[in-house]
């Protein structure tokens, strides 16, 4: 089975004291600025095209949240490297800012294991430029692994996913709709209130309010449940890079996995022409209803007077790959089976038994705190203070956060071993593309001219060379071993 190449990039809350609105793009600046490990800052954003459809044409421009405007409005035009602030970290992550937000872009993987460890050392990276630039500046700075501030405003928590281009764009979106949908009854991260449409206690999504369209290339407004931009980071002739914007931010490492494998798992079957096919009525409007609905058997209407249920949507997927699958011994199979088994026992688990759902489940793990909350201090479920908790749930700094409580007291799963995600800070393990980046930073920053997640460009002694990285080609570790630039090229490029 051909493993599918997938990342991570979360946008990270944050506030520093004494600050405002209007200074947080300067303060994700120098937030990101402040990364207080070797990094190497230049970006190259050549091949990036964040207005290019999937469905085969170019958008004359992006639409952008009106608010977000309203800040930008006074801001004298910056240089894009200044207003980004990139750093390229030694492990291959980027690091930047992105609309006021800092940025963790984690190296790309195709093990499951690796990439939930790559999403925690993004925590601490995010955590530890917080630290730096709160001693830097003498302000308190908090940090929020969220996805709503409660005042309007979304940042996200995309996946990305490496798919050929040969497969054609209406069977991902076909194929992959239905799931999005569903999936938020296991990864949804959890809301107190809603900041758009009717009125409700609590939901299973932070984003689900967000959402405007079923399909379109948009991030930043008119968002869509099935994100279309069409920026392959790879050769664009052979891959499509799946953009996925409707996911959200997990603590719980299991929520993780469960996200990334059922997502993989759907295109596998896609790809095999195997996939379900669910007629939704309404992607948007089933997205938001299931939201708010944490008590309900999440009901999904499809064309035709017909429904369903998200439990058997997700079903639909599980079953048929775990049936299909035939080398059970690799590696990258074994960690997909273990992971979707996982799901299906949760999906079971979910009104069975309450508990075992809410240790892995971030929403049903908030809501279960909350609960208690509010039984014993007698309040309802509108007064203000349950906001401020749920805010408190995502706080990662200072070991003050709810969910830190909750881990500390072992009352959800536990995170991959510190050990092993402090040594995914560091380094790529796998033999990935993002190894040649982090070799790159760690050993040949002084003749890397800029980064990107598909080449390098370097200084040598003919001029400047920018050399492709193969998205599934399996890079050596020996290739720290060359002495000179020039080496570790000739071996990037000699034939396979």
């Amino acid at each position: 089975m051909r493993p599918i190449l997938a990342g991570l990039d979360t946008e990270y809350g944050f506030s520093v004291e004494g600050r405002g609105a209007g200074d947080q793009v300067d303060d994700a600046k120098a937030l990101v600025r402040s990364f207080p490990g070797e990094c190497f800052p230049f970006w190259d954003d050549r091949f990036e095209s964040p207005r290019s459809d999937l469905r085969g044409f170019r958008l004359d421009r992006l639409s952008f949240d009106p608010e977000d405007a309203k800040f930008d409005a006074d801001r004298a035009p910056e240089p894009v490297h200044e207003v980004r602030a990139d750093r390229v970290l030694c492990n291959g992550a980027r690091f930047y800012n992105d609309h006021g937000h800092p940025e963790y872009a984690t190296p790309e993987t195709w093990s499951l294991e690796e990439l939930v460890m790559h999403d925690r050392a993004g925590d601490h990276a995010v955590l530890s430029s917080a630290t730096a630039l709160a001693a830097s500046v003498g302000r308190e700075v908090r940090v929020y692994k969220n996805n709503t501030d409660f005042h309007g405003a979304s940042y996200g928590t995309h996946e990305s996913y490496l798919v050929p281009r040969s497969v054609p764009i209406e069977s991902l979106i076909s194929g992959l709709m239905p799931l999005f949908v569903a999936r938020q009854v296991l990864t949804g991260a959890g809301k107190v209130g809603s900041e758009q449409g009717p009125r409700c206690d609590f939901q299973i999504s932070q984003r689900a309010d967000f959402f405007a369209e079923a399909v379109n290339a948009e991030t930043l407004y008119r968002r869509p449940v099935f994100n279309t931009r069409d920026e392959p980071h790879a050769d664009p002739k052979k891959w499509v890079r799946l953009h996925v914007i409707c996911g959200e931010s997990n603590l719980i490492s299991t929520a993780t996995r469960i996200k990334l494998a059922l997502t993989k798992a759907a295109i596998h079957l896609i790809e095999s022409g195997d996939q379900p096919v669910w007629p939704l009525a309404d992607p948007v409007g089933t997205t938001k209803q299931l939201s708010r609905e944490p008590d309900g058997e999440g009901r999904i209407d499809l064309e035709g007077r017909s429904w369903t249920t998200a439990r058997h949507v997700i079903e639909s997927y599980v079953e048929p790959f775990l049936a299909h699958t035939l080398d059970v011994t690799e590696p990258y199979v074994q960690e997909l089976r273990r992971a979707l088994t996982g799901a299906l026992s949760l999906l079971e688990a979910r009104f069975a038994d309450p508990e075992r759902f809410a240790r892995s489940v971030d929403w049903a793990a908030k809501r279960s705190l909350l609960e208690q909350y509010v039984e014993s201090e007698g309040v309802g479920w509108r007064h203000g203070s349950l906001q401020s908790l749920d805010l408190e749930y995502h706080r990662l700094d200072g070991g003050e956060g709810l969910f830190q409580a909750l881990r500390d007291a072992s009352l959800v799963d536990p995170d991959p071993p510190e050990e092993e995600t402090a040594q995914r800070r560091a380094k790529v393990f796998e033999d990935t593309r993002a190894r040649v980046r982090s070799i790159a930073v760690s050993k040949f920053q002084e003749s890397l001219v800029s980064a990107s997640w598909g080449a390098l460009t370097f200084k040598t002694a003919g001029g400047e060379k920018t050399v492709a990285l193969d998205p599934d080609r399996a890079y050596s570790a020996t290739l720290a071993d060359c002495g000179t630039v020039e080496e570790l090229i000739m071996e990037l490029e000699a034939p396979r």
